[in-house]
């Protein structure tokens, strides 16, 4: 009975360790890395310390805040300034995509309707040649299909078809989008 305790505290004081190293890495990612006005130092930093796949020719611009481990952006696409990328429950964001500044992906929330208010994570997709207006939210479970436009603001709380427009709170059809498309979003702005 006496080993059982100092165990016991040992296994605690290194969950707290850990715990905190990994909040530390967080914080100085989000609050000093994401702040350099460097896209190579700042992917350096996302793909060794963090494990975030970073497609080739793809920006992560300043001052975006991350979490979660699983992050993964294809070739050609880029975040604008100040988005949420949200990875505790999978985001997986393809080739050629527009992301605009301001932008919030969510892959974890809580259910309301639970007595413990338990936490729940869903994997947000966006599929290639989508573009994602400013200051819109992603919604967990979301999966945007290829070609899709989300405008500025929306609230995007269900799966969004190929090629459709979508707008407004919550996101509803809004238009249809040409399907005669084949651009890079290859934007390495200096200081941003």
């Amino acid at each position: 009975m006496e080993l059982v305790q100092p165990i016991g505290n040992k296994l605690k004081v290194a969950r707290n360790l850990v715990r905190f190293l990994s909040g530390l890495k967080y914080y100085l990612v989000n609050h000093i890395v994401a702040s350099i006005p460097n896209y190579a130092v700042r992917h350096a930093v996302y793909r060794t310390v963090l494990g975030y796949s970073i497609g080739i020719g793809s920006s992560i611009h300043m001052n975006v805040f991350v979490s979660g481990k699983e992050i993964r952006i294809g070739d050609y696409s880029t975040i604008g300034r100040r988005c949420y990328l949200d990875g505790r429950g999978g985001l997986f964001i393809g080739n050629s995509v527009s992301i605009s500044p301001d932008v919030q992906f969510l892959t974890a929330q809580h259910d309301m309707n639970d007595p413990s208010f338990i936490s729940t994570r869903d994997s947000v997709t966006i599929d290639d040649y989508v573009w994602v207006g400013t200051r819109a939210l992603i919604l967990p479970g979301v999966c945007i299909k290829k070609g899709a436009v989300v405008a500025a603001g929306a609230v995007v709380t269900k799966n969004v078809e190929p090629f459709t427009v979508v707008g407004g709170v919550p996101a509803k059809l809004i238009g249809k989008r040409n399907t005669d498309i084949a651009y890079r979003c290859e934007w390495f702005y200096p200081f941003d």
